[in-house]
């Protein structure tokens, strides 16, 4: 392969390349549209050239045959006045023009068959406009979509939402907060005030439980002990029995105390 091959290759191919980026699908499908009815008004043009020779070579027929026709009565004329030089001339004049009604029969009949393809192809070409102009329509709504989507893609590629989804989180967690903060102290509020209460019924309880008991200890009776085994003794051993008892209940007494 020579250098100039190689270098027309390369040339047509970066060519190509080029045409291909810069076509437009819009603008393609307008212009090959807008090419199509150019073809179609060409086709019509044509159409009614080719009907207007037919008219034409219709009418030159019939005057050749009209022509024709009289020559061949001046003919018969001509033979009923004896005369068969004038007769042989007008046959000659009519095989003259029946030679050329011949051809012009001949060239309208070409005719016929041209202007009945034309029509064909034009019907076709009108069929192929309408599709095309449907089609048009819906590549080129294709197209925008296309383009559209391109264009918000390209922007949220832009976009950095980082940044804005860091700043909800952290004022989700802030706001959390804020309600655990609330809740904490509306349920120490509600604490306060109940325990309060609460404290001092148990307070008032214990006091009186002890002023009791430093009044029973002081002269009066102590409350009844619960109840124990009876043990056998001996009335010598009742005082440390007794004492037993009561070293108990003191002893009970202490564990509570301690437990509050």
């Amino acid at each position: 392969m020579g250098l100039f091959d190689r270098i027309g290759r390369v040339v047509r191919a970066n060519l190509n390349d080029l045409v291909s980026k810069a076509e437009d699908p819009e603008k393609v499908l307008e212009q090959a549209v807008i090419d199509m009815q150019e073809d179609l008004v060409q086709l019509r043009q044509a159409v009614a050239r080719t009907i207007a020779e037919q008219k034409r070579t219709e009418q030159r027929l019939a005057q050749d045959a009209a022509e024709a026709k009289k020559w061949e009565e001046r003919a018969k004329l001509a033979l009923s006045k004896g005369d068969e030089n004038l007769a042989r001339e007008a046959l000659t004049r009519k095989k003259s023009f029946s030679e050329s009604a011949a051809v012009y029969q001949t060239q309208l009949d070409q005719q016929k068959g041209t202007v009945e393809n034309l029509r064909r192809n034009l019907v076709a070409l009108e069929g192929k406009i309408s599709e095309a102009k449907t089609k048009k329509n819906m590549l080129q709504a294709r197209a925008k979509a296309a383009k559209a989507n391109e264009e918000l893609q390209k922007t949220l590629g832009g976009i950095d939402t980082s940044g804005a989804m860091g700043a909800f989180e952290r004022m989700e967690n802030k706001v959390l907060e804020m309600e655990a903060t609330s809740q904490a102290v509306g349920e120490l509020g509600g604490f306060g005030i109940d325990q309060q209460f609460a404290q001092l019924e148990s307070s008032s309880g214990v006091e009186d439980e002890l002023a009791l008991l430093k009044a029973q200890m002081s002269g009066g009776t102590l409350p009844p002990a619960p109840e124990v085994p009876q043990l056998q003794a001996s009335p010598a051993d009742a005082p440390k029995v007794q004492d037993s008892v009561i070293d108990a209940e003191l002893d009970d007494l202490r564990r509570k105390l301690n437990d509050l």
